[in-house]
């Protein structure tokens, strides 16, 4: 969870404030007191960016990779040409790539600006950038024919029939793909049986080949796809990495056992390749980390290491592992003062990918009262009355349209400490410490006109005590000042306010 510091950055960016959103990305860019989130980081740098923030334009031309942005190329793409102007070549790599991938949509001038940072990127020796390259010269050379998904490539170079693959893949022409590929495949796989037991070294455009050759073979039961998952996965690439984890489990990307997989499971082996598959990003990896260490047969089994790893997971978006988290934490409330938060948390994160068993288990942590006595309360729901008790007794306005907003009962919103209640995704409401019948219970902030409401209020009691000791007095003084407001003329008067 976010420390208070962080909770503070995310106020602020929220609120607008372009320091907090350039230092919330640098926060959430290099996991600096939270989970490490590219996606995340990008969303609150763009908007720095989008103020004419430099260092925002810098941080994402150094460190958002190509598949990050590639989302929200049409956005990103003047920021990564502003880092590349200011001397960054990595910038010119990612530009490139945004740009001439789909050069069709780009200007004529962009594209220019494009090849000259791809050709910086080149004599730089960045990796992507020769494939990149040799994409863009096969695609444009005289041999290349527009043959369509079952076609042939036109020419026998390496270049064009590398460009041809890509296009071949990106079409899902598996069958054409893998009647040219395979045989460049075979070549580095002879390649390494001579080498003998010495891994041989590979561009990122072989391993990438090796890669899919080994997903279009079905690795799992095929011996030719597994040489080439194997060897992709000692390049580095993520997938391999991953495929080759579940192969040595005997298990699928849900955590489950194969039974199309005979043999005895390597857990060692798979964990070796899961955790290196899971440093790169792949939430499946560390999910079935989390399974195979719950295995009684697995004999480094840890509990404690299990949970780290499905936190992994869901900390980088896995739906199954987002909902697992929460039901654990709710589970597990009483051994931890804000464990009935957390689960709410990633209660909400998996309910926001479709899960209905989130949905379901919300509804129970943190049911959405009725209004009760806001809703039947003409001089508490009208907006006017709200506004010009604003100007006599501001804090005490603000804490009626907060109950007004989230359904607060009289007590809790006279007495909730407003800085502690905001818990970024909810409201903990909690006055039992000065309220004998006041109950912990949650609140969802689940509306962007929810979200903004509470930050103006927490910017109204920024700097003001919310205890008894404060500006606003005790329990008594502040219900005396409600009952005078609605006693007041020209404000009806409600007689279940004021009996109490």
């Amino acid at each position: 969870m976010a420390n208070r510091e962080t909770l503070g950055l995310i106020k602020g960016a929220r609120a607008g404030d372009v320091a907090c959103q350039l230092a919330l990305g640098r926060v959430y860019l290099f996991g600096q007191g939270v989970p490490q989130s590219l996606p995340t980081a990008l969303h609150w740098l763009a908007r720095a960016a989008q103020e004419d923030s430099e260092e925002a334009c810098l941080l994402i031309g150094a460190h958002v990779p190509f598949e990050v942005a590639q989302p929200s190329a049409r956005t990103l793409i003047p920021y990564y040409a502003q880092a590349f102007d200011a001397g960054l070549v990595q910038a010119g790599l990612v530009l490139a790539q945004l740009v001439l991938g789909n050069a069709a949509s780009s200007g004529e001038a962009l594209c220019a600006k494009a090849r000259v940072a791809l050709d910086a990127a080149v004599r730089a020796g960045l990796p992507n950038a020769q494939w990149l390259l040799s994409m863009q010269e096969g695609l444009s050379a005289a041999g290349i024919a527009d043959t369509g998904v079952a076609g042939e490539p036109a020419s026998d170079g390496n270049t064009p029939l590398h460009a041809w693959l890509e296009q071949a893949w990106s079409q899902g022409n598996h069958a054409g793909f893998l009647s040219q590929g395979l045989p460049l495949a075979r070549e580095l796989l002879q390649r390494q049986a001579v080498a003998g037991g010495r891994t041989i070294a590979l561009d990122a455009q072989q391993v990438l080949l090796l890669s899919r050759c080994a997903q279009a073979l079905a690795p799992g039961g095929d011996a030719e796809g597994w040489q080439c998952c194997e060897l992709a996965a000692h390049g580095g690439d993520r997938t391999a990495q991953l495929e080759l984890g579940l192969g040595y489990a005997r298990m699928d990307a849900q955590g489950q056992r194969l039974a199309t997989r005979n043999g005895a499971a390597n857990f060692k082996r798979a964990v070796r390749w899961l955790t290196q598959a899971g440093e790169q990003g792949l939430a499946e990896a560390w999910f079935v980390l989390s399974r195979i260490y719950t295995k009684p047969e697995f004999s480094q089994r840890n509990v404690v290491e299990a949970h780290s790893c499905l936190e992994r997971a869901a900390d980088l978006g896995h739906g199954p592992a987002q909902l697992e988290c929460g039901m654990h934490a709710w589970r597990n409330r009483r051994d931890g003062v804000n464990n009935d938060v957390r689960a709410a948390y990633w209660l909400l994160q998996a309910q926001a990918q479709g899960s209905r068993e989130a949905e379901a288990a919300l509804a129970k942590i943190a049911p959405r009262g009725d209004p009760g006595d806001w809703g039947q309360c003409a001089a508490l729901q009208a907006d006017g009355h709200l506004r010009l008790l604003g100007q006599s007794h501001p804090l005490l306005a603000a804490r009626l349209a907060l109950a007004r907003c989230f359904h607060l009962s009289r007590a809790e919103a006279l007495l909730l400490d407003i800085h502690a209640a905001d818990q970024g995704h909810c409201l903990l409401i909690d006055i039992s410490a000065t309220h004998g019948r006041g109950k912990r219970r949650l609140v969802l902030i689940r509306t962007a006109q929810e979200r903004q409401l509470l930050d103006q209020v927490v910017r109204l009691f920024e700097r003001v005590d919310c205890g008894v000791t404060g500006p606003e007095g005790n329990y008594r003084q502040r219900l005396y000042r409600l009952k005078c407001y609605l006693a007041e003329p020209g404000v009806a008067q409600e007689q279940q306010f004021l009996a109490a």
